[in-house]
This record gives C-alpha cells, sequence and structure tokens, in this order.
C-alpha cells in the first residue's frame, strides 16, 4: 500500500505536470484508473512536503495498493550507468544532474562543466527513461539584456528513433503549448523562458489576488510590468471578474509576440500578431512593448494599479522604489515580488525590504522572503508579498 493522489480524470494532465515539476511522483509505480473509472490514482513520493500546496489540496490522498510500472525502468541513472564506463560512472556520481525541468514535451537539464562530454549519454537516458519527451536541451545559462536561456539540444526522438548527433533544426522545435491554471500558454524558451515549476507561486498569487478583490470589493486592476509570455496573467485570468484594468508589458519583442498570441486565447478577442510598443488595445487592456522604468515616467500610468507583479528577481530591490508610484495610494494595494538572494542574507534583505516599503497594513503580514527553491549552491530564489495601506 501507499499514497495516492485521487484525480478526476480531466484534471490528470495538469496535477502530473505539478507533481513531475516538484518530484512528488513516485518512481516506477502505474498511474491507474479508480474502480468507477471517474478518477486516476497517481503515485505519490515520499518527499511529498507536510505543507501540501492549496491547489492540489481539493484532491483526496488515500492509501491503495501501488502497482510497479513494468514498461520502462524509470530510473535514468540505471540506464546512464549502462551507457558509459564504470569508472566514468563513480568518478562523477555527484555531477549528475539530480533535477530537470519539464516544458511540454521537452526537457531542460543543468549540466556541470565537468560533465559536458556526456551530454549524448545522458540525454540518450533521459529520453529513454521518459518515453513521452521529444526533445532535451542542455540549459547553459542565460544571455543578452533579456537573459533569454541559451538551450542546446542533446538528444531528440523521431518517429521512435533516439537522435544524439547532427540533430536536424527541423526537429528541435521549442514552441510548446502548456496548460496551467485551466488555459493554455504557448511559449518558446530560447525566446521567452518561464518556468513550469513556479507553478504553485502563481496559484498562491492569484489567491492573494482574490483577497485583495475580496478587500476592495470590486475587481481589482493589475500591473505585470516584466510579464514574459504571460504565465502569471494567466493564473489571475481564469477567474471570472477577478482582473478589472491589466497593464501587461515587456522588453522583449519576442515574448510580446507571444504574449499577445495568448492574450487572443484568454480574452476570446483578437490581438495584434506582430509586436508593437504599449497601447490601450481595448479599454481594459494596456499591453505590448516597454521599459517599466518609462511607464513611470508617464503621468496616463502613474496611481493607477491595485497590484504589481515584480518578476524580475536580479533586479528587485532596485526596481522596488521606482515602480511603487504606479500603484492607487487612496485605497489598499499589493505587491507580490521575487528575489534571489544569499540564503545568509534573507533576514538583512527583509530589513531592506521593509524600509523601501511605504506603510504597510497593520492587520497583514510583514513583508518577508520566503525560499520557493534552489538557486545555486548557497542562491535562494524567494518570493514577498506587501499589503500597503
Amino acid at each position: 500500500m501507499m499514497q495516492h493522489l485521487q484525480v478526476p480524470n480531466r484534471e490528470v494532465e495538469q496535477v502530473l505536470l505539478l507533481l513531475k515539476n516538484n518530484n512528488w511522483l513516485a518512481d516506477g509505480k502505474l498511474i491507474y484508473p479508480s474502480k468507477d473509472d471517474k478518477y486516476r490514482l497517481i503515485p505519490l513520493s515520499t518527499n511529498l512536503p507536510d505543507d501540501f500546496p492549496d491547489e492540489l489540496s481539493k484532491y483526496e490522498i488515500i492509501n491503495a495498493n501501488y502497482k510497479f510500472d513494468s514498461r520502462i525502468n524509470p530510473d535514468w541513472l540505471t540506464h546512464l550507468s549502462s551507457l558509459i564506463d564504470k569508472n566514468s560512472y563513480e568518478k562523477f556520481e555527484q555531477l549528475w544532474p539530480t533535477s530537470h525541468e519539464f516544458v511540454g514535451d521537452m526537457m531542460i537539464i543543468k549540466l556541470d562543466k565537468q560533465i559536458l562530454s556526456f551530454s549524448s549519454q545522458i540525454a540518450n537516458a533521459k529520453l529513454i527513461s521518459h518515453p513521452n519527451i521529444r526533445l532535451v536541451l542542455a540549459d547553459h545559462g542565460v544571455k543578452g539584456e533579456f537573459r533569454i536561456r541559451q538551450l542546446i539540444p542533446i538528444g531528440v526522438r523521431h518517429d521512435s528513433q533516439i537522435i544524439l548527433e547532427n540533430i536536424p533544426k527541423e526537429l528541435c522545435k521549442t514552441r510548446v503549448t502548456i496548460k496551467e491554471s485551466g488555459l493554455k500558454i504557448i511559449c518558446d524558451p530560447m525566446k521567452a523562458y518561464f518556468s513550469t515549476k513556479l507553478q504553485t507561486e502563481r496559484q498562491e498569487t492569484l489567491l492573494f489576488a482574490k483577497e485583495l478583490k475580496h478587500l476592495l470589493h470590486r475587481p481589482i486592476n493589475v500591473c505585470d510590468p516584466f510579464c514574459g509570455v504571460g504565465p502569471a496573467v494567466s493564473s489571475l485570468l481564469s477567474e471570472p471578474d477577478l482582473v478589472g484594468n491589466l497593464l501587461s508589458s515587456d522588453l522583449n519583442q519576442e515574448a510580446v509576440k507571444i504574449l499577445f498570441e495568448n492574450m487572443s486565447k484568454w480574452d476570446k478577442r483578437p490581438y495584434p500578431e506582430i509586436a508593437k510598443k504599449i497601447d490601450w488595445i481595448y479599454p481594459n487592456r494596456l499591453i505590448g512593448i516597454a521599459d517599466a522604468l518609462d511607464l513611470v515616467s508617464g503621468p496616463d500610468y502613474l496611481g493607477k494599479w491595485d497590484m504589481i507583479l515584480i518578476n524580475l528577481p536580479h533586479r528587485t530591490l532596485e526596481l522596488l522604489p521606482q515602480l511603487i508610484p504606479l500603484l492607487d495610494n487612496t485605497s489598499h494595494s499589493l505587491i507580490r515580488g521575487r528575489l534571489i538572494v544569499e540564503e545568509k542574507e534573507i533576514e538583512t534583505t527583509n530589513q531592506i525590504l521593509q524600509q523601501l516599503l511605504p506603510e504597510c497594513l497593520i492587520n497583514k503580514p510583514k513583508p518577508e522572503l520566503k525560499i520557493k527553491r534552489d538557486y545555486g549552491p548557497t542562491l535562494r530564489l524567494c518570493s514577498f508579498e506587501a499589503w500597503l495601506k
């Protein structure tokens, strides 16, 4: 017997993605239907956190007999050990990647420089272990003003064949559609990356937005000046009558072009087919290319927004004071942001953050960083929320 999550059949896809991205899915066990065939029983890993995410808490956890997945050995290291010599496998045992990220039918992994020569074998092992994955990409970090991820194809599956060398360009397409919060998000991580692992955080943002709407007794006006292709927007727009006016902008033209495609589906009305400078596309939709700091210089944008999302974690502390004038200071407002910080500096950063902010609501928790995931050996990706008077 082991713990399984009982999920209605129509919701399995998005739940499975969340479990996979957080390594909460049990290895080597089958997902199988309930007796009445209305649900799927998803086997849960033993590293499931005690603080279960809100978007999963609505599903029942039951103890049920587990079934082994005999179709394939899901442990990719088992396959890797058979693809390289024993000495090399043992020599680099501590460096083999312990995590990955699924983006549609693609897998993104980070490789230490010392094991780059084994890229093909690693890709082969990953593709064998995950038969639904089409393309494996090695993440070589970010580059340029827009911090575009340098993703290098190291393995692809085509017509049941695994190709590891001289991969044809036409098989390396990275434009995919991801389902999140009941909406489909078009994305291309080579043009505008967003992390599918942060789906839980976007659901938290949705809960905060609903709380703000309750405080204001009306739909809220949202400013997302680093929106990318719009994953945070998708979560908010999934809730009927939550968002009133929306400012959604980015400096990356490729991101804005994809954002327009996504908005046309989410809003169910046409948007431009090419990226354009920020403008009122509709009376309640201010969307397009813009530098966030230029918004503050435009009087038409100042004091108009109830909620600001600051999704530029390397520069949040620098940008925060400059973006505050965008908030409507005649009523309660909310800032939701992310920061990358050394773990030992979290307490000091909390003090700096609180000093930068205007007066906060006394009946809400004071703004403090919450660790969301590791960003390196000592760096942590954190989020915060600040409720302002």
